[in-house]
């Protein structure tokens, strides 16, 4: 039986998104020297990886030279925000409360104070547009 294809990321789709996000544009090789030291791949697990990232969406793949530089086809934000909305549907039951009751279980003071600040900017912003 085929195996349901996934609409987000996988975590090593992901790692590979990351690179060429903050990176810019990366051709195999320039994924290959920056993936994670810990669980270097062959050469050609990450060119299989960025061919079948391709096929999906995720990656736009453009000759140059014998190689082929990859681009983000999806940005950080729509992933970032299709993962988190897959997230709340599956295991919050689409309740964003809950959500965040969780992450504010699992922060720090420094990192509760940015959570504050940002909620702040938030709703001033959100007052300003309405």
């Amino acid at each position: 039986m085929a195996r349901p294809r996934q609409i987000n990321p996988t975590p090593a789709e992901l790692e590979v998104l990351q690179i060429i996000w903050d990176h810019g544009p990366c051709t195999v090789r320039d994924v290959m020297n920056l993936v994670d030291s810990e669980r270097q791949r062959a050469y050609t697990s990450i060119m299989s990886l960025m061919n079948v990232m391709a096929e999906k969406g995720f990656l736009e793949p453009k000759p140059k030279g014998r190689a082929f530089i990859y681009s983000a086809k999806i940005s950080q934000k729509k992933t970032q925000s299709g993962m988190l909305k897959d997230l709340l549907k599956r295991a919050f039951d689409n309740s964003a409360s809950t959500l965040m009751a969780h992450l504010l279980e699992q922060s720090d003071s420094e990192e509760l104070d940015e959570i504050q600040k940002t909620i702040m900017e938030y709703s001033k912003k959100r007052e300003n547009t309405l």
